[in-house]
């Protein structure tokens, strides 16, 4: 693994990344892929991988429209990123947006992204440590 050479705003990435997964709009959704993504980054999910910008962008769509779309859930993070090299992890959640649960987690999971030397992701992998609940 090379390390970061040059200074990235942690902050930043996992703002931007956090952030993809709750936009709206197309196109703005296919510009922060490709600004967080190398061209030939990769996610791991639940046993299935998605390589390349397409697949992201298609990945990244779907997750909002089955999640957030219908305004039943929030993506955020909690407070505890932590950096090693090239390496950031941090908990990605859904949180309720509404009803007696609203701001409860939903569904979380680690996320370990390993970035170039530019800050953009290389490897994006998911662990759930909280499932979502049986509907």
């Amino acid at each position: 693994m090379s390390q970061i050479t040059t200074a990235i705003d942690v902050d930043q990435v996992v703002g931007r990344y956090v952030a993809v997964w709750s936009e709206p709009d197309a196109a703005a959704r296919r510009r922060a892929v490709a600004e967080l993504w190398a061209p030939d980054g990769v996610e791991f999910v639940e046993g299935t991988r998605f390589r390349g910008h397409d697949a992201l962008i298609d990945r990244v769509a779907e997750a909002y429209g089955l999640f957030v779309a219908s305004g039943a859930y929030r993506v955020t993070h909690d407070d505890h990123v932590t950096v090693h090299h090239d390496i950031v992890m941090l908990t990605i959640q859904l949180t309720y947006a509404t009803g007696p649960r609203l701001g409860q987690v939903a569904w979380a999971a680690r996320v370990f992204l390993v970035l170039d030397d530019d800050g953009r992701i290389l490897q994006d992998y998911h662990l759930t440590v909280q499932p979502l609940p049986e509907a």
